[in-house]
């Protein structure tokens, strides 16, 4: 019988079957500015990539601003800038998220393409849905991980990007959202204004009743297409109902009204990672405002953190009281993100 040789040592000749695998090289963190078309307008926005491994895709986010004239950076300069989407941005870089936030029509670098008034709801959603899919194709992008984070009305927006594209997101964070009717919250909001001048003396309760009736009707009459008059309301009322009602937001404010969020949210892919946030000292988007939405994403079958309710925090995700130009993110919010993304999170790169 021959002798059986057993190798005790390194087999000869297996080229580095001892060397121990190389590490792949750390990119660092940067920002990266992107344009993309829609509608036959360039629209401008910035991809920010947090440090990582070479060759390793990253969960990605589309962030969404609120409403009005609000740039990439969540502000509507010179007066309001509490950079509300490059803190987010810096939240999500943390557990290895990237992110795109970009400038809407008729803010920054996009302008309004040439256009003399706001365009409707859908020409937003077909923005905010190219831009998704200029995340979608970032090179360090994995495309089974595409999130979109919403604030204000942006968590509304989020919902019709989901209800729009092919390619559904894997998670939606909704951060203090739209929950009703455009008319409804801005019907609600005025009303709630009214008392609060009522208990600091201000006014006298016939005055705020009858300027509540007052909003009510106003409202009715532009849903009906019937002229409206402002003129017995208060000041203050009036100058907001007529920049809302007017020739250059009318048919933005007509096509947001006509959608309700959680008629939108009963579309959301069943096990897509939802979470909603309301802060208990956000008197725009107070958290008695959401109930409808999170009975809907819960008929849709949707899973993650859900509802956080975040105390003692305004509908800029500060903490009361906290001035509006602060850019500061309270860390109840970053809590919430850091659980939504808890799936996709990658550990830092060093």
């Amino acid at each position: 019988m021959a002798a059986v040789v057993v190798a005790t040592g390194p087999v000869l000749g297996a080229a580095g079957a001892s060397a121990a695998p190389r590490a792949a090289a750390l990119v660092p963190a940067a920002d990266r500015e992107v344009q993309f078309t829609a509608d036959g307008t360039t629209a401008y926005g910035t991809v920010h990539i947090p440090a990582h491994r070479e060759g390793r895709r990253l969960a990605a986010a589309l962030l969404m601003p609120g409403s009005g004239p609000t740039d990439r950076n969540g502000d509507q300069p010179p007066g309001f800038t509490p950079h509300t989407l490059p803190l987010l941005a810096d939240t999500l870089g943390e557990d290895g998220v990237m992110s795109l936030r970009f400038d809407k029509y008729g803010t920054g670098r996009t302008g309004l393409g040439g256009r003399h008034s706001a365009p409707g709801m859908a020409a937003y959603t077909r923005q905010a849905v190219a831009a998704y899919d200029t995340l979608r194709a970032q090179p360090e992008a994995d495309p089974h991980a595409l999130l979109v984070v919403g604030h204000s009305e942006g968590g509304l927006q989020a919902l019709l990007v989901d209800r729009a594209v092919a390619a559904k997101p894997a998670g939606l964070a909704l951060l203090a959202p739209q929950s009703m009717r455009l008319l409804d919250m801005v019907d609600f909001q005025l009303a709630a204004g009214l008392d609060r001048a009522v208990a600091a003396g201000q006014l006298d309760v016939a005055q705020a009743e009858l300027n509540k009736h007052g909003v009510t009707r106003a409202i009715a009459d532009f849903r009906a297409g019937r002229p409206v008059d402002t003129s017995r309301l208060l000041p203050s009322l009036a100058a907001v109902l007529n920049g809302m009602f007017g020739p250059v937001n009318a048919d933005f404010v007509r096509s947001d009204d006509a959608v309700y969020p959680p008629s939108a949210a009963r579309s959301v892919a069943p096990g897509t990672r939802t979470l909603v946030t309301c802060g208990t000292a956000d008197a725009k988007v107070p958290c008695r405002t959401v109930p409808a939405l999170l009975s809907a994403l819960a008929g849709a079958r949707t899973t993650g953190p859900g509802l956080r309710v975040l105390p003692g925090l305004d509908h800029l995700l500060h903490p009361a009281g906290t001035p509006v130009n602060d850019p500061v993110i309270a860390p109840a919010v970053r809590r919430a993100l850091h659980a939504f993304v808890r799936p996709w999170r990658q550990a830092p790169a060093n």
